[in-house]
Formats: C-alpha cells, structure tokens, sequence
C-alpha cells in the first residue's frame, strides 16, 4: 500500500524575492537550438480556456455541452489523466506511474468520448502534462501498476534518472539543482526526476503525447518546465506527430533565479505568473488605477505568447493568488482579465477545500454546480459572460482609458466592447466615454442575451457620440460588446414575468399594470407552464416604462406581497417567495433526465463493476456493451446515464474480472422509471 506526505511543489514570490543571479552556465544547456515554436492557432479566435480541475471525464463532457461550449469557451483543461498513485490527495494526480489513461477521473474509453463530445460543443480539449519526474516512494498505481522509486515496469529503470538524488530545497540559484535534481523540500519526500535528455526517455514522453493526440487532444499544459532544460522539451516537442500543438507552459518567475521563463518562449507559450500575484496585490491593497499599462508595461513576457490566470490549483493553496474565498475581489480580478487584451486567460474552476491536500469530492464527479462543495467558477454570470466579451473584442487594443485615480476604471476594447469596473466601497455615477456604436446595449454582467434579441437584465443606450450614463455600485462592474446588442423595435416592448409555483396552487394567474397603463380585469391572465418549478407570461407594455403585477390562484387566492403591488420594473423578471429578481430561471442548467446508478459490490483487483439492460443507452442486455460504474466511492460503484424523462426500464448489474469473463448479479431484473424531471436515484447492493 502507497503511503506518502505531500511534496512542496512550489515557492510563492515572496519566497523567491531575495535570491540572487547566478551567471555560469551548464550543460544542461547543451542541447542545439531550436527555431521558434509556431504560435498555437486559437479556436476560431477563442482563446480562453476553461480549468476543470480533478473534474472526471464524464463530467467535463457534460459540462463542455452543457456550458463550455455555449458561452464560448475555446478550450478546457483536464487534469492529469495517466495513471497516477492512489490515494484521494489532490497532489497524487502529478506523481504519474505510467503513461496509461486509467485513474480516478475515468478509462481511456470515457477519455476519448469527452474528446468527441467537446469537440462537437465547439470545444478545444487540452491536457495537463507532467513530463519532469516520476512518484516519491512505492505502492500500486491507479490501474495496477507494481512500481518502485527508480522502476516502473515496462516504461523506466533506475537507469532513465538523473544521478541527483537530493530534493531542491531552496537552491533555485543553481541551474543544475533546480534542473537535475529532485523536485521536493529537504525533510520531504522528492520526486523520481526523469533524465529529459535522454533520448529513450524522450521517445517514452513523446509516445504518450502523441498518444494523447491519437485520441483527438488539441494541446497541452506542461507542468513544471523550469526543471527541465529548455532543448529537451524543443527535442519532445519535434517528435510529435503535430509539432504546432498548443503548447502552454508552467514556469514560475523568480527574481534572481538560475531558470527565467522566457527561456521557453522558444518552446512554446508560458503562463505569466507574476500578473497572477500582481493582480491580487492591485485588488487588495493598491490603486486598481495603477493598471492603466499593466501587462507587458510591468516587464511581463509578450502578450502573444504569456498565459494569464487569476488562480490555479497551486496559487489559490499557497496564498500566492486570490481564491474562491475573495469574493468581490475574486470576481472583478475575473472581469478585468478577460476584458483586458493581455495574454491568453484561464479560468479556474475546481472546488472548495477545508486543507491544502484535500482531493475532489465525489472522486471528480460532478452533479451538480454549487452542491458537493464543486464551486464552478466558470459558470459564474460575471465571469460566464465576459468570455464573449473577450471573444467579440479578440485582437482590438486598449482603448477609452478612464480611472478616478483610485479604484473605479473604465476601458474599451475599440469599436467592439467596453467595461466599467468599480472596487470602491460606494456606488458611482458618471457618464462614460467609448468608441462603441450608438444602440442599446445588454449589460452582461446583470443579465443575459436573450433569443429574441432581447436582454434579462439591465441594459444601456449608448447614444451617437459613444457616451452612456450609469450608475455603479460599490465592488460592481457593467460591461457591453456588440455582440449583446438589444433589438430596439418600437411597440414590441415586452416583460416576461417568471414566478415560482412553491406555493402549490392549482393554477396561476397575474394582474398587472404597466407604468402609466390600465390594471387587468382580475383575477388578470393565466401564466403557462415554463419550467420545473416555475410559470411564466410575457406582457406587452407597448411604450411604457415599468410594471406593476399581484399573483393569484384564479379564485380568490392571493399572493398580496405583505398589502404592497409587486413593482418588477421591465424585462425578463422572477418571483419566487416575495423576492424579486432578474432573469430566466428556465435558462439555467437543468438536470438532465435519467438514472443515478449506485450499487455497493466488492471486488477483487481487476474487476470492474458495469450495468446493463433493455435500453439502446444500457446495452441492449449485452454485456459487451455494458457501462462500467465509477468505483471513485467504493464499495459503491456509481454513474448516471441519460434516459428520456418517463422511461421505465429493466437492468441488471454485472461483474468483469481482468480476462473479460462475465459474472451477472442473481435474482430478477430491476425496474426503474425516469421521473418527468431529474433522475431516478437507484441505490442497490449487488446480490450474490
């Protein structure tokens, strides 16, 4: 059985500041030069990519159809999908045990399905890398591998390691420590560093990648480059069977170090990490005026070829980056780094964590957003939303700089998108100057685009000299792009009403008035059904400006909002439990209809458990065609299949060992039926 602490992986900059230059070279810098790497093509001018952290394959897959792709994400990032150690530890997923795609997130089936199902959402699928080095003891990988330090059967030996077998400490001055020498804190166990320039073990590296490709990936990011010598990675790189993949780099900057990160430019792209703990500075203790030139005006490597990030798994643990837990300051970090034209940005979405070890709930798998502790920081509206902004803007400069000296700005993107951000502790109103055109524009930040050309939320008329007026509260942001332009057609003004049925009633009804306009006759019109949980009318209110509702059952029955009108104002509005709020709850993720599959069965090494039944999405009672359950929460093995909503059907459980034989659970067959919204929860013990 593995046992291990975790290795300290990174330094934060504070640690870093007072280290100094060292000048003489060595030759872990002898590999022949290499021609600059062609820029990666982004996805049809997408460049942000979403960060799924330890999120399982079948999750992403949903997410990319579900989310990804819809807001326009170009890419999504997977974390390591190799065998890996065991253990539930976030960090087991960078100590690799072989080059096999068997772990905790799922197999090399469900792999490649997430490959083929982003790919058709319009999403690019890049893979978290660890080239530099192996595990930190001994114990049985993820699939089964026996593996020692040094001996990995059928992939390294002893031989296929650096001789340097002291942990780097804190000597990031000397090139060779840091390059040849084991990843890892004195005191701590070390990781196995790979002899990078060894020509076997760059043909094993390049095999796995292009392994990755066969499957369809479209990039990579590299973990650690600063501990490899920058030729070998140029050599890895020259073996793939795409060479201009998209190829982004972890090197993380320290003042004085032996290693810089533009070492790697040649290489590939490098994310900039000083902007990441720049920018926490900025938005917790300085001048968010001071970022009037920031990007490469603060000595940042080229824009074209630096990856952005307001946090990743290792900053928001370290301290070193803002966090989840930063609120506001979290969240405008996130609208000013995907309006602002600098680098290509990342979005961090993993989950919440009581302890820096901590490892992913539900073994990656992902239910729902905002339950199980997922945070699901890409679906956020504020963050969501400005990555069309950033698409809708991609390759126009910094334009229409506006700032109070303090910290309320404002800036455009030319002709195309404008964003105005306030980090004071009160609201502002001012009249804003930009180079959009004249038109009404949604303001993403409070609400949606909506299919009619409409919009959710709040909107802004811009008028013919590029001004619109607006009023900004305290750690609030309003941003417009072309591509969120409101259809202004006179006499079709329009509100629809949404309003939750906890209440229960038989029927709804509401009675309204616009501003200015006549009430109904009562008990007013009759709402239709919208949604689970919800109704919804949509009222003409010709050229007048408001709206005034009361709601009833249709006979006599009132929700009389405590003796007051419901004043919702326009567009898309919701009721639910005497509050009032913004949007269309019917556009909000839905859960999917099916079966939640749950059964708790042992095995032995080698066995997997797997469902089938009398559905096409079962198996048609084929055991080749069974779905393997997920053993993430073993004994209970799980999974959730998506089945029409009222479908009743039969199945069984199944048992496979190693050489494919087929064990079927005793008994008669289970029935289930899917209900009219969400999924049948089936939890079952296997029988014997």
């Amino acid at each position: 059985m593995h046992t291990n602490t975790a290795p300290a992986r990174r330094r934060t900059t504070a640690a870093l500041a007072g280290a100094g230059l060292i000048l003489g070279l060595t030759t872990a810098l002898a590999a022949p030069a290499q021609p600059a790497a062609a820029a990666p093509t982004a996805n049809g001018g997408k460049k942000v990519t979403a960060v799924l952290f330890e999120w399982n394959f079948d999750s992403i897959a949903r997410e990319c159809t579900r989310t990804l792709g819809p807001k326009g994400y170009g890419f999504v990032q997977v974390s390591p999908p190799q065998e890996r150690i065991q253990g539930s530890a976030w960090w087991t997923a960078y100590q690799p045990v072989s080059y096999k795609i068997q772990g905790p997130l799922g197999d090399r089936d469900s792999f490649r399905t997430m490959v083929d199902t982003c790919h058709d959402a319009g999403v690019k699928v890049v893979v978290d890398a660890v080239l530099n080095h192996m595990t930190s003891g001994s114990g049985t990988g993820t699939a089964g591998t026996q593996y020692t330090k040094y001996n990995y059967p059928g992939t390294y030996s002893d031989a296929d390691f650096h001789s340097c077998r002291q942990p780097i400490g804190s000597n990031y001055k000397d090139r060779y420590n840091v390059q040849e020498c084991e990843l890892g804190e004195t005191g701590q166990p070390s990781l196995s560093d790979l002899n990078t320039s060894s020509d076997y073990v760059r043909g094993k590296i390049a095999g796995y990648l292009n392994d990755l490709l066969s499957l369809g990936v479209d990039g990579f990011r590299m973990d650690a480059v600063k501990h490899m010598a920058a030729g070998d990675l140029a050599a890895i790189r020259s073996r793939l069977t795409d060479p201009n993949v998209h190829w982004m780099q972890e090197a993380i900057y320290g003042a004085g170090e032996a290693v810089s990160p533009t070492e790697y430019l040649a290489t590939g792209d490098v994310q900039e990490f000083r902007y990441t703990t720049d920018l926490k500075r900025v938005m917790t203790g300085e001048k968010l005026s001071y970022l009037k030139n920031f990007g490469e005006g603060w000595g940042y490597m080229p824009s074209g070829q630096s990856g952005t990030m307001v946090t990743n798994h290792d900053t928001e643990r370290n301290g070193s980056s803002l966090s989840y837990r930063d609120g506001a300051n979290y969240t405008l970090a996130h609208v000013f780094m995907l309006a602002h034209p600098y680098g290509s940005p990342s979005v961090h979405s993993g989950y919440e964590f009581s302890n820096r070890d901590a490892g992913a709930p539900n073994g990656g798998t992902v239910n729902a957003c905002y339950s199980d502790g997922w945070s699901c920081q890409h679906t956020w509206r504020q963050i969501a939303n400005m990555v069309d902004f950033r698409n809708v803007s991609e390759g126009t400069a910094l334009t229409d700089w506006w700032d109070n000296g303090n910290n309320a700005i404002a800036f455009g993107r030319g002709s195309k998108a404008y964003v105005a951000i306030n980090h004071e502790g009160g609201s502002l109103t001012r009249t804003y100057q930009t180079s959009l055109p004249a038109g009404t524009y949604c303001d993403i930040q409070h609400g949606d685009p909506t299919a009619n050309g409409g919009c959710s939320g709040t909107t802004y008329t811009v008028d013919g000299d590029g001004r619109f007026t607006a009023t900004i509260g305290g750690n609030d942001a309003v941003a417009l792009h072309i591509g969120a332009m409101v259809e202004d057609e006179p006499g079709d003004n329009t509100a629809t009403v949404y309003y939750s049925t906890d209440k229960n009633w038989s029927a709804y009804h509401v009675h309204y008035a616009p501003t200015g306009g006549s009430w109904t006759t009562p008990p007013g019109v009759a709402m239709e059904s919208a949604c689970a949980g919800w109704v919804k009318k949509s009222i003409p209110l010709g050229s007048a400006t408001g709206l005034k509702a009361a709601f009833n059952n249709g006979s006599g029955t009132w929700d009389n909002n405590s003796g007051a009108d419901y004043a919702l104002g326009t567009g898309d509005l919701t009721v639910k439990n005497g509050v009032i709020g913004t949007g269309n709850p019917c556009d909000e993720p839905q859960t999917d209809p099916g079966a939640s599959f749950a059964v708790n069965a042992t095995t032995v090494l080698g066995e997997n458990i797997y469902v089938v039944g009398d559905k096409a999405a079962l198996g048609n009672w084929a055991p080749a065609a069974a779905l393997k359950l997920d053993p993430a929460a073993y004994p209970v093995w799980k999974l959730d299949v998506d089945l029409p909503a009222g479908t009743s059907f039969e199945y069984k459980y199944i048992r496979k060992d190693a050489s494919g034989t087929v064990t079927w659970e005793t008994g008669a067959n289970r029935t289930a039926t899917v209900p009219a919204d969400g999924k049948v929860t089936l939890n079952d013990t296997w029988r014997n």
